[in-house]
Protein backbone atom coordinates (compact mmCIF):
# COMPACT_ATOMS: atom_id res chain seq x y z
CA UNK A 1 0.00 0.00 0.00
CA UNK A 2 1.41 3.36 -1.00
CA UNK A 3 1.96 6.18 1.69
CA UNK A 4 1.36 9.95 0.68
CA UNK A 5 2.88 12.43 3.34
CA UNK A 6 1.67 15.92 2.67
CA UNK A 7 0.92 18.62 4.88
CA UNK A 8 -2.29 20.21 2.63
CA UNK A 9 -3.97 18.90 0.14
CA UNK A 10 -5.99 21.35 -2.07
CA UNK A 11 -7.92 21.48 -5.26
CA UNK A 12 -6.31 21.69 -8.86
CA UNK A 13 -9.41 24.25 -9.65
CA UNK A 14 -12.30 25.49 -7.88
CA UNK A 15 -13.09 24.91 -4.29
CA UNK A 16 -14.62 21.05 -4.00
CA UNK A 17 -12.39 18.48 -2.88
CA UNK A 18 -13.10 14.71 -3.34
CA UNK A 19 -11.65 11.82 -1.69
CA UNK A 20 -12.47 8.43 -2.82
CA UNK A 21 -14.95 7.35 -5.43
CA UNK A 22 -18.73 6.11 -5.04
CA UNK A 23 -18.80 3.25 -3.35
CA UNK A 24 -15.31 4.10 -1.23
CA UNK A 25 -14.84 4.35 2.09
CA UNK A 26 -12.59 7.02 3.74
CA UNK A 27 -11.10 6.23 7.17
CA UNK A 28 -9.58 8.23 9.90
CA UNK A 29 -6.79 6.27 11.50
CA UNK A 30 -6.77 5.03 14.75
CA UNK A 31 -6.27 7.51 17.39
CA UNK A 32 -6.83 10.42 14.66
CA UNK A 33 -9.93 13.59 15.42
CA UNK A 34 -11.47 15.82 12.59
CA UNK A 35 -11.35 19.30 12.85
CA UNK A 36 -13.36 21.68 10.62
CA UNK A 37 -15.65 19.31 8.86
CA UNK A 38 -18.54 20.24 10.46
CA UNK A 39 -20.21 17.25 11.93
CA UNK A 40 -24.35 17.41 11.28
CA UNK A 41 -25.53 14.60 13.76
CA UNK A 42 -23.22 12.11 13.16
CA UNK A 43 -21.23 10.30 16.18
CA UNK A 44 -19.04 7.54 16.89
CA UNK A 45 -21.16 5.52 18.98
CA UNK A 46 -18.61 4.00 22.15
CA UNK A 47 -19.80 0.39 23.30
CA UNK A 48 -18.57 0.97 26.83
CA UNK A 49 -21.92 1.08 28.62
CA UNK A 50 -21.82 4.46 30.90
CA UNK A 51 -22.75 3.64 34.33
CA UNK A 52 -21.08 6.48 36.61
CA UNK A 53 -20.56 10.45 36.21
CA UNK A 54 -18.01 10.87 32.99
CA UNK A 55 -16.88 13.65 30.57
CA UNK A 56 -17.79 13.56 26.98
CA UNK A 57 -15.65 14.42 24.18
CA UNK A 58 -16.75 15.92 20.67
CA UNK A 59 -17.83 13.31 18.03
CA UNK A 60 -18.89 10.18 20.13
CA UNK A 61 -22.60 8.88 21.52
CA UNK A 62 -22.73 7.39 24.80
CA UNK A 63 -25.29 4.48 26.04
CA UNK A 64 -25.67 5.68 29.51
CA UNK A 65 -27.56 2.85 32.08
CA UNK A 66 -28.65 4.97 35.25
CA UNK A 67 -30.79 2.06 36.63
CA UNK A 68 -28.39 1.89 39.18
CA UNK A 69 -28.20 5.55 40.40
CA UNK A 70 -28.17 8.98 38.78
CA UNK A 71 -24.92 10.41 37.32
CA UNK A 72 -24.09 13.19 35.63
CA UNK A 73 -22.22 13.61 32.21
CA UNK A 74 -19.88 16.70 31.70
CA UNK A 75 -19.95 18.24 28.47
CA UNK A 76 -16.55 19.23 26.86
CA UNK A 77 -15.27 22.20 28.83
CA UNK A 78 -13.61 24.21 25.85
CA UNK A 79 -16.12 23.41 22.80
CA UNK A 80 -15.17 24.56 19.41
CA UNK A 81 -18.04 25.42 17.00
CA UNK A 82 -19.66 22.50 15.40
CA UNK A 83 -18.70 19.78 18.41
CA UNK A 84 -21.03 17.28 18.89
CA UNK A 85 -22.00 14.68 21.41
CA UNK A 86 -25.06 12.54 21.76
CA UNK A 87 -26.41 9.92 24.76
CA UNK A 88 -29.22 7.81 24.91
CA UNK A 89 -31.15 5.78 27.63
CA UNK A 90 -30.14 2.28 27.65
CA UNK A 91 -32.00 0.66 30.46
CA UNK A 92 -35.03 2.62 29.71
CA UNK A 93 -34.27 4.29 33.14
CA UNK A 94 -34.16 8.03 32.57
CA UNK A 95 -37.46 8.14 34.57
CA UNK A 96 -36.60 6.50 37.49
CA UNK A 97 -33.06 8.00 38.10
CA UNK A 98 -32.78 11.02 36.25
CA UNK A 99 -29.53 11.48 34.02
CA UNK A 100 -28.14 15.54 34.53
CA UNK A 101 -26.30 16.65 31.29
CA UNK A 102 -23.55 19.17 32.98
CA UNK A 103 -23.08 22.15 30.87
CA UNK A 104 -19.64 22.51 31.01
CA UNK A 105 -19.29 26.27 31.51
CA UNK A 106 -20.80 26.60 28.51
CA UNK A 107 -24.34 27.80 27.62
CA UNK A 108 -26.88 25.14 27.10
CA UNK A 109 -29.77 26.28 24.23
CA UNK A 110 -28.49 30.00 25.44
CA UNK A 111 -28.84 29.21 29.61
CA UNK A 112 -26.34 28.58 32.03
CA UNK A 113 -27.94 25.57 33.10
CA UNK A 114 -27.11 22.03 33.36
CA UNK A 115 -29.84 19.49 31.70
CA UNK A 116 -32.16 17.04 33.68
CA UNK A 117 -32.96 14.08 30.99
CA UNK A 118 -36.02 12.17 32.94
CA UNK A 119 -37.50 10.59 29.82
CA UNK A 120 -37.42 7.17 29.56
CA UNK A 121 -35.49 6.22 26.43
CA UNK A 122 -34.74 9.25 25.89
CA UNK A 123 -31.99 10.41 22.54
CA UNK A 124 -30.04 13.30 22.47
CA UNK A 125 -27.65 14.65 20.28
CA UNK A 126 -26.46 18.08 20.88
CA UNK A 127 -23.96 20.40 18.64
CA UNK A 128 -22.05 23.58 20.18
CA UNK A 129 -23.49 26.62 17.67
CA UNK A 130 -21.42 29.35 19.45
CA UNK A 131 -20.96 31.15 22.91
CA UNK A 132 -24.38 32.61 22.93
CA UNK A 133 -26.40 29.36 22.76
CA UNK A 134 -23.77 27.20 23.37
CA UNK A 135 -24.78 23.64 23.28
CA UNK A 136 -28.34 22.91 20.91
CA UNK A 137 -30.39 19.80 20.71
CA UNK A 138 -30.55 18.96 16.74
CA UNK A 139 -32.30 15.38 17.67
CA UNK A 140 -34.45 14.87 20.61
CA UNK A 141 -36.63 11.61 21.30
CA UNK A 142 -38.12 8.96 23.24
CA UNK A 143 -36.67 6.32 20.49
CA UNK A 144 -39.24 3.71 20.97
CA UNK A 145 -39.11 2.63 17.45
CA UNK A 146 -42.90 2.18 16.14
CA UNK A 147 -44.25 1.65 19.27
CA UNK A 148 -47.58 2.79 19.99
CA UNK A 149 -49.07 3.28 23.75
CA UNK A 150 -52.71 3.22 25.04
CA UNK A 151 -54.92 6.00 24.22
CA UNK A 152 -58.11 6.72 26.00
CA UNK A 153 -60.35 9.51 27.60
CA UNK A 154 -63.02 9.87 30.49
CA UNK A 155 -62.77 11.20 34.30
CA UNK A 156 -60.21 13.79 35.32
CA UNK A 157 -56.61 13.05 33.50
CA UNK A 158 -53.41 13.76 34.76
CA UNK A 159 -49.67 13.15 33.84
CA UNK A 160 -46.98 11.45 36.50
CA UNK A 161 -43.65 10.89 34.28
CA UNK A 162 -44.46 8.67 31.63
CA UNK A 163 -48.04 7.80 33.06
CA UNK A 164 -51.82 8.57 32.84
CA UNK A 165 -53.78 8.94 35.41
CA UNK A 166 -57.89 9.22 34.90
CA UNK A 167 -59.59 9.96 38.19
CA UNK A 168 -63.43 9.03 38.42
CA UNK A 169 -65.65 10.61 41.45
CA UNK A 170 -68.21 10.05 40.20
CA UNK A 171 -69.57 7.52 37.37
CA UNK A 172 -68.38 7.77 33.89
CA UNK A 173 -66.72 6.25 30.61
CA UNK A 174 -63.24 5.06 30.21
CA UNK A 175 -62.66 4.86 26.50
CA UNK A 176 -59.56 3.30 24.89
CA UNK A 177 -59.34 4.58 21.17
CA UNK A 178 -56.22 2.81 20.79
CA UNK A 179 -54.10 -0.45 22.97
CA UNK A 180 -50.34 -0.56 22.82
CA UNK A 181 -47.80 -2.17 20.11
CA UNK A 182 -46.73 -4.02 23.20
CA UNK A 183 -49.02 -6.31 24.75
CA UNK A 184 -47.41 -5.87 28.31
CA UNK A 185 -48.27 -2.16 28.53
CA UNK A 186 -51.66 -3.22 27.95
CA UNK A 187 -51.83 -3.80 31.60
CA UNK A 188 -53.20 -1.03 33.70
CA UNK A 189 -53.50 -0.15 37.43
CA UNK A 190 -56.01 0.15 38.94
CA UNK A 191 -57.60 1.55 42.33
CA UNK A 192 -61.44 0.78 43.24
CA UNK A 193 -63.09 2.05 46.11
CA UNK A 194 -66.61 1.44 47.15
CA UNK A 195 -68.62 4.08 49.39
CA UNK A 196 -68.48 3.80 52.93
CA UNK A 197 -71.04 2.79 55.17
CA UNK A 198 -73.33 4.78 57.25
CA UNK A 199 -72.69 5.49 60.94
CA UNK A 200 -75.71 3.69 63.17
CA UNK A 201 -77.85 6.05 65.13
CA UNK A 202 -77.92 6.43 69.52
CA UNK A 203 -75.08 4.85 70.63
CA UNK A 204 -74.70 2.65 67.64
CA UNK A 205 -71.43 1.61 65.89
CA UNK A 206 -69.18 3.05 63.27
CA UNK A 207 -69.97 2.65 59.26
CA UNK A 208 -67.31 0.53 57.31
CA UNK A 209 -64.68 1.77 54.91
CA UNK A 210 -66.11 0.45 51.10
CA UNK A 211 -63.79 -2.38 49.98
CA UNK A 212 -60.08 -1.15 48.69
CA UNK A 213 -58.85 -3.01 45.64
CA UNK A 214 -55.92 -1.94 44.01
CA UNK A 215 -53.86 -4.17 41.07
CA UNK A 216 -50.17 -2.69 40.18
CA UNK A 217 -48.47 -3.22 37.00
CA UNK A 218 -44.84 -2.62 38.32
CA UNK A 219 -42.74 -2.08 36.61
CA UNK A 220 -44.74 -1.28 33.75
CA UNK A 221 -46.56 1.66 35.94
CA UNK A 222 -44.13 1.99 38.66
CA UNK A 223 -45.14 3.32 41.72
CA UNK A 224 -46.01 2.80 45.41
CA UNK A 225 -48.77 0.84 46.25
CA UNK A 226 -51.05 0.17 49.35
CA UNK A 227 -50.74 -3.62 51.20
CA UNK A 228 -53.72 -4.25 49.31
CA UNK A 229 -52.10 -3.96 45.81
CA UNK A 230 -51.51 -7.08 43.94
CA UNK A 231 -48.07 -6.53 42.57
CA UNK A 232 -47.92 -7.27 39.00
CA UNK A 233 -51.50 -8.08 38.30
CA UNK A 234 -52.70 -5.32 36.20
CA UNK A 235 -55.81 -5.40 34.46
CA UNK A 236 -55.42 -6.12 30.88
CA UNK A 237 -58.05 -3.88 28.88
CA UNK A 238 -59.11 -4.08 24.77
CA UNK A 239 -59.54 -1.21 22.72
CA UNK A 240 -63.34 -0.77 24.28
CA UNK A 241 -65.63 1.31 26.73
CA UNK A 242 -65.42 0.29 30.30
CA UNK A 243 -68.56 2.13 32.14
CA UNK A 244 -66.83 3.08 35.50
CA UNK A 245 -69.79 2.81 39.00
CA UNK A 246 -68.90 5.17 41.77
CA UNK A 247 -70.71 4.21 44.71
CA UNK A 248 -72.55 6.81 47.24
CA UNK A 249 -71.51 6.41 51.17
CA UNK A 250 -74.51 4.80 52.84
CA UNK A 251 -76.81 6.74 55.04
CA UNK A 252 -76.35 7.55 58.47
CA UNK A 253 -79.35 5.91 60.84
CA UNK A 254 -81.85 8.73 61.82
CA UNK A 255 -82.94 9.68 65.38
CA UNK A 256 -86.46 11.00 66.48
CA UNK A 257 -84.00 12.66 69.85
CA UNK A 258 -84.21 10.81 72.96
CA UNK A 259 -82.63 7.67 72.75
CA UNK A 260 -85.15 6.77 70.39
CA UNK A 261 -83.46 5.40 66.57
CA UNK A 262 -86.14 6.16 64.01
CA UNK A 263 -84.02 4.43 60.72
CA UNK A 264 -81.24 1.77 60.31
CA UNK A 265 -78.19 2.91 58.87
CA UNK A 266 -77.45 1.41 55.07
CA UNK A 267 -74.68 -0.20 53.20
CA UNK A 268 -72.27 1.88 50.89
CA UNK A 269 -72.69 0.76 47.08
CA UNK A 270 -70.21 -0.71 45.49
CA UNK A 271 -67.62 0.64 42.87
CA UNK A 272 -67.10 -1.26 39.12
CA UNK A 273 -64.38 -0.77 36.70
CA UNK A 274 -64.50 -3.59 34.08
CA UNK A 275 -64.22 -7.38 36.38
CA UNK A 276 -63.00 -5.38 39.04
CA UNK A 277 -66.27 -4.83 42.17
CA UNK A 278 -65.36 -3.13 45.34
CA UNK A 279 -68.23 -3.88 47.61
CA UNK A 280 -70.16 -1.05 49.98
CA UNK A 281 -68.74 -0.90 53.63
CA UNK A 282 -71.10 -2.73 56.47
CA UNK A 283 -73.17 0.04 58.23
CA UNK A 284 -72.85 0.67 62.20
CA UNK A 285 -75.59 -0.92 64.06
CA UNK A 286 -78.04 0.12 66.78
CA UNK A 287 -79.99 -1.27 69.41
CA UNK A 288 -83.46 -0.68 67.75
CA UNK A 289 -85.40 -0.74 65.07
CA UNK A 290 -84.84 -4.04 63.88
CA UNK A 291 -83.14 -5.28 62.05
CA UNK A 292 -79.63 -4.53 64.43
CA UNK A 293 -77.27 -7.40 63.05
CA UNK A 294 -74.23 -6.19 62.34
CA UNK A 295 -73.52 -5.46 58.55
CA UNK A 296 -70.85 -7.03 56.34
CA UNK A 297 -68.89 -5.27 53.64
CA UNK A 298 -65.71 -4.72 52.10
CA UNK A 299 -65.26 -3.31 55.71
CA UNK A 300 -67.29 -4.29 58.22
CA UNK A 301 -69.94 -2.07 60.34
CA UNK A 302 -69.41 -1.25 64.29
CA UNK A 303 -71.23 -3.54 66.42
CA UNK A 304 -73.71 -1.03 69.15
CA UNK A 305 -73.66 -1.04 72.75
CA UNK A 306 -75.05 -3.90 74.16
CA UNK A 307 -77.50 -3.08 77.26
CA UNK A 308 -76.87 -6.53 78.40
CA UNK A 309 -73.55 -7.73 79.84
CA UNK A 310 -72.75 -9.53 76.43
CA UNK A 311 -71.71 -8.05 73.46
CA UNK A 312 -72.55 -7.25 69.96
CA UNK A 313 -70.37 -8.01 66.99
CA UNK A 314 -69.11 -5.98 64.39
CA UNK A 315 -69.96 -6.83 60.71
CA UNK A 316 -67.36 -8.88 58.66
CA UNK A 317 -65.09 -7.36 56.19
CA UNK A 318 -63.44 -8.36 52.91
CA UNK A 319 -67.33 -9.80 51.65
CA UNK A 320 -67.26 -11.67 49.34
CA UNK A 321 -63.93 -12.91 50.11
CA UNK A 322 -61.21 -11.67 47.81
CA UNK A 323 -57.99 -11.73 47.40
CA UNK A 324 -55.53 -9.60 48.57
CA UNK A 325 -58.57 -8.45 50.83
CA UNK A 326 -60.80 -5.82 50.56
CA UNK A 327 -61.08 -4.91 54.28
CA UNK A 328 -61.16 -5.76 57.62
CA UNK A 329 -63.99 -6.52 60.31
CA UNK A 330 -65.43 -3.81 62.77
CA UNK A 331 -64.98 -3.48 66.17
CA UNK A 332 -67.74 -5.36 69.21
CA UNK A 333 -69.96 -3.81 71.08
CA UNK A 334 -69.39 -4.07 74.88
CA UNK A 335 -72.10 -4.48 77.44
CA UNK A 336 -72.69 -3.32 80.90
CA UNK A 337 -71.55 -1.42 83.39
CA UNK A 338 -71.02 1.14 80.31
CA UNK A 339 -71.99 0.42 76.61
CA UNK A 340 -68.86 1.51 74.49
CA UNK A 341 -69.95 0.88 70.74
CA UNK A 342 -67.53 -0.57 68.02
CA UNK A 343 -65.53 1.28 65.17
CA UNK A 344 -66.48 0.66 61.48
CA UNK A 345 -63.29 -1.57 59.95
CA UNK A 346 -60.78 0.08 57.76
CA UNK A 347 -58.83 -0.87 54.37
CA UNK A 348 -56.34 -2.36 56.41
CA UNK A 349 -57.15 -2.12 60.03
CA UNK A 350 -60.11 -3.82 61.85
CA UNK A 351 -62.40 -1.41 64.07
CA UNK A 352 -61.33 -1.12 67.75
CA UNK A 353 -63.61 -3.00 70.03
CA UNK A 354 -66.00 -0.60 72.47
CA UNK A 355 -65.35 -1.20 76.36
CA UNK A 356 -66.78 -1.01 79.01
CA UNK A 357 -65.63 2.29 80.45
CA UNK A 358 -68.20 3.43 78.02
CA UNK A 359 -65.33 4.50 75.23
CA UNK A 360 -66.55 4.11 71.59
CA UNK A 361 -63.95 2.30 69.46
CA UNK A 362 -62.35 3.99 66.82
CA UNK A 363 -62.78 3.35 62.91
CA UNK A 364 -59.68 1.17 61.49
CA UNK A 365 -57.68 2.36 59.59
CA UNK A 366 -57.26 2.92 55.78
CA UNK A 367 -54.63 2.10 52.88
CA UNK A 368 -51.99 4.61 51.50
CA UNK A 369 -51.39 4.33 47.70
CA UNK A 370 -49.21 6.79 45.56
CA UNK A 371 -51.34 5.42 42.58
CA UNK A 372 -52.56 9.10 41.37
CA UNK A 373 -48.79 10.58 42.04
CA UNK A 374 -49.50 11.54 45.60
CA UNK A 375 -49.49 9.64 48.49
CA UNK A 376 -52.98 9.22 49.60
CA UNK A 377 -55.02 7.52 52.10
CA UNK A 378 -58.51 6.19 52.14
CA UNK A 379 -60.59 4.13 53.51
CA UNK A 380 -60.75 4.65 56.68
CA UNK A 381 -64.15 3.07 59.30
CA UNK A 382 -66.26 5.55 61.40
CA UNK A 383 -65.81 5.95 64.85
CA UNK A 384 -68.45 4.09 67.34
CA UNK A 385 -70.60 5.88 69.69
CA UNK A 386 -69.37 6.19 73.69
CA UNK A 387 -71.17 5.93 76.63
CA UNK A 388 -73.47 8.80 77.72
CA UNK A 389 -73.17 9.23 81.52
CA UNK A 390 -70.31 10.10 82.76
CA UNK A 391 -69.65 10.10 79.02
CA UNK A 392 -66.96 8.11 77.52
CA UNK A 393 -64.10 9.09 74.92
CA UNK A 394 -65.94 8.85 71.67
CA UNK A 395 -64.52 6.75 68.62
CA UNK A 396 -62.51 8.57 66.51
CA UNK A 397 -62.20 8.02 62.51
CA UNK A 398 -60.24 5.72 61.35
CA UNK A 399 -56.80 7.38 58.68
CA UNK A 400 -57.89 8.03 55.56
CA UNK A 401 -61.24 9.88 55.91
CA UNK A 402 -63.19 8.25 58.49
CA UNK A 403 -65.77 9.50 60.56
CA UNK A 404 -65.77 10.40 64.34
CA UNK A 405 -68.81 9.19 66.30
CA UNK A 406 -70.84 12.16 67.77
CA UNK A 407 -70.36 13.02 71.38
CA UNK A 408 -71.18 15.90 73.75
CA UNK A 409 -72.12 19.37 71.89
CA UNK A 410 -71.72 17.29 68.56
CA UNK A 411 -74.60 17.31 65.91
CA UNK A 412 -74.75 13.79 65.43
CA UNK A 413 -71.40 11.62 63.85
CA UNK A 414 -69.22 13.15 61.02
CA UNK A 415 -69.40 12.43 57.83
CA UNK A 416 -67.18 10.34 55.47
CA UNK A 417 -64.96 11.97 53.33
CA UNK A 418 -66.42 12.50 50.04
CA UNK A 419 -64.59 9.99 47.44
CA UNK A 420 -62.57 8.10 50.45
CA UNK A 421 -65.07 5.56 50.62
CA UNK A 422 -64.70 6.01 54.51
CA UNK A 423 -67.60 4.97 56.77
CA UNK A 424 -69.49 7.86 59.18
CA UNK A 425 -69.53 8.46 62.49
CA UNK A 426 -72.13 6.95 64.78
CA UNK A 427 -74.85 8.75 66.81
CA UNK A 428 -74.44 10.00 70.96
CA UNK A 429 -76.76 9.50 73.65
CA UNK A 430 -78.89 11.25 74.72
CA UNK A 431 -79.80 15.01 73.60
CA UNK A 432 -81.73 16.16 70.85
CA UNK A 433 -82.44 14.21 67.75
CA UNK A 434 -79.60 15.77 65.92
CA UNK A 435 -76.54 14.68 68.60
CA UNK A 436 -78.53 10.87 68.21
CA UNK A 437 -78.22 10.52 64.44
CA UNK A 438 -75.09 8.84 62.63
CA UNK A 439 -73.85 10.20 59.61
CA UNK A 440 -73.40 9.58 55.81
CA UNK A 441 -70.55 7.35 54.63
CA UNK A 442 -67.86 9.35 52.45
CA UNK A 443 -68.43 8.14 48.23
CA UNK A 444 -66.13 5.98 46.83
CA UNK A 445 -63.90 6.61 43.77
CA UNK A 446 -62.26 4.84 41.05
CA UNK A 447 -58.12 6.00 39.77
CA UNK A 448 -56.79 4.07 36.52
CA UNK A 449 -53.05 4.65 35.43
CA UNK A 450 -51.04 3.41 32.50
CA UNK A 451 -47.98 4.21 30.50
CA UNK A 452 -48.74 6.53 27.65
CA UNK A 453 -45.36 7.08 25.91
Amino acid sequence: MSKIEVNTVAPQCGTTLTLGESGDTVTLGTGASQSGFGRNGSVNWQTSIKTATFTAVSGEGYFCNTSGGAFTVNLPSSPSVGDIVAIKDYANSFNDNALTIGRGGSNMNGSASDSIRNTENESLTMVYADATKGWLAVEEGTGFIGEAFITATGGTITTSGNCKIHTFTGPGTFCVANIATTAANNAVAYMVIAGGGGGGPVRGGGGGAGGFREGRTNPITPYTASPLAAACSGLTITQSAFPITVGAGGSGGASGGSGNPTACATIGAASVFSSITSTGGGFGTTPTPSPNAASPGGSGGGGNHNTSSGTSNGGTGNTPPVSPPQGNPGGIGTGAPKYGAGGGGGATVAGVNGNTSGDGGDGGAGATTSINATPTTRAGGGGGAAYDSPAGFMGCGGAGGGGPAGGPGESGGTAGTTNTGSGGGAGWHPGPATEETGANGGSGIVIIRYKFQ
